[in-house]
């Protein structure tokens, strides 16, 4: 099951998949072998995504000018070298009033039937009625126009002619004409139903999507507060009877060495006691990143009460910090402490955190142990450093460890800083907690670097 860190430092990057579920944020998202919030894993490049927006809002502009192609073409190709004046006039006055067609459906519908009328726009009469059917429906000026295109295809012109053709003629126009003036109606009534089709799939995928949200948020609370009732009655149940063990241990024994690893263990247990209450505190609440998140200044604090001989070096400025980077610097050293006291025999150990102008560096190095390991028996779940190169790859570092010349260990992690110090400011909880709660300060911290 991938770390919670996944949820911390957002939902953009991922360094693990294993196709399983991660709560974060509001919703249950799926990991890149399904995709994030039913996004598909293939996403379309910047360039080809740019262009077909581009594309899309320029639709319009492009159909226009083809429909005016298309009359234009239509005038040219009924083209009669014995045609007055005036039909040329009006063909052209046509083909023209076909760019306002969406905008005033009807009046271009007036203007074309003249020109289909005792011109060669036929085309355009038909184009321009078809705008006015997908946009008006059956209303009275659709039968209207469709009357007025009927007509034009019906009555020839100049006048003379009609009187000179045979009925049989004359029944012909008529049934061709129906099929001119109702083919455009069809075709504007199909449009229009396409378009209240696609919105309606589109509000129900919205809706679906909505529910979607809903549910996930409501299994992600339910998780929550199952979480919280654990933590509360197994975790700091058992801290509580180890810090209440290391005070009657300190009170009973007399020897100075004695009672002064009680006290540390006493320390130790009351601090993580007041780091599960914030996390309890944190679970049951909807943000998850109420509680302050551990910064770098508070690092002299940590080295100290780490259990094992360490000396800290801070070079630069860490007071304006971003909280994720300030955060992901306190866990690195805390989980590198963490296995110097259980793997080291509690070795001497350095830490040294560097701030430039572009980047962060962090390395703690402990020397080779010189006795057997006292610790070797605790439990160990073997995913820290696992962690902490997604702590640093999440944020867009760099992790590095393994053993050093002289037989030790080292862990080195090094955070970018030119597009980081937006000075966001924006926490997450202690401990499992800030791994849980503080994904929009990362994800802030991911978009000023786009930016």
């Amino acid at each position: 099951m991938p770390s919670a860190m996944t949820a911390q430092y957002g939902d953009e990057q991922r360094v693990a998949d294993t196709g399983g579920r991660v709560l974060a944020g509001n919703a249950v998202e799926r990991l890149p072998s399904g995709g994030v919030n039913g996004v598909p894993a293939e996403r379309v490049s910047g360039p080809a995504r740019r262009l077909r927006e581009r594309l899309a809002e320029h639709r319009r502009v492009f159909v226009d000018a083809g429909a005016v192609a298309v009359a234009a073409f239509d005038v040219w190709f009924w083209f009669a070298p014995d045609a007055k004046s005036y039909n040329y006039a009006l063909s052209v006055v046509a083909v023209l009033a076909l760019a306002f067609r969406r905008r005033f459906p009807f009046l271009v519908v007036l203007l074309t039937v003249p020109g289909f009328l005792a011109g060669m726009a036929q085309l355009a009469a038909m184009i321009a009625l078809g705008t006015l059917a997908r946009q008006r429906l059956l209303a009275a000026q659709t039968y209207v126009a469709a009357a007025l295109v009927w007509f034009s295809r019906f009555f020839p012109w100049p006048p003379g002619e009609f009187f000179e053709r045979p009925w049989t003629t004359h029944v012909h126009d008529a049934i061709y004409g129906c099929i001119v003036a109702g083919m455009p109606v069809a075709i504007g009534l199909l449009a229009h139903a396409r378009e209240e089709l696609s919105a309606r799939i589109a509000e129900l995928a919205a809706s679906r999507e909505r529910e979607r949200l809903l549910h996930a948020h409501a299994v992600r609370a339910d998780e929550r507060a199952r979480l919280a009732r654990e933590m509360h009655d197994v975790v700091s149940h058992q801290v509580s009877l180890i810090a209440m063990q290391a005070g009657a241990l300190r009170v009973a024994v007399a020897d100075p060495d004695a009672q002064r690893v009680a006290n540390t263990i006493r320390a130790l247990s009351t601090r993580t006691l007041d780091e599960l209450r914030q996390l309890v505190s944190v679970l049951r609440t909807t943000g998850g990143d109420d509680s302050p998140q551990p910064r770098v200044e508070e690092l002299p604090q940590l080295v100290a009460g780490a259990g094992v001989p360490a000396s800290l070096t801070v070079r630069g400025p860490v007071d304006d910090l971003p909280a994720p980077i300030s955060g992901a610097v306190y866990r690195t050293v805390q989980e590198a402490l963490t296995n110097v006291r259980k793997h080291a025999g509690g070795a001497p150990t350095t830490v040294h955190v560097q701030v430039e102008a572009d980047e962060l560096r962090v390395e703690i190095r402990n020397d080779a142990p010189a006795g057997p390991r006292e610790c070797s028996s605790l439990p160990s779940g073997g995913h820290g450093l696992v962690g902490l190169r997604e702590r640093a790859a999440l944020l867009n570092g760099t992790f590095t460890a393994g053993p050093s010349e002289d037989g030790g260990f080292r862990v080195a992690v090094v955070f970018p800083l030119a597009c980081s110090l937006n000075r966001s400011g924006v926490a997450a909880g202690p401990g499992a907690a800030g791994e849980a709660g503080a994904a929009g300060g990362a994800r802030a911290v991911r978009e000023g670097c786009e930016r």
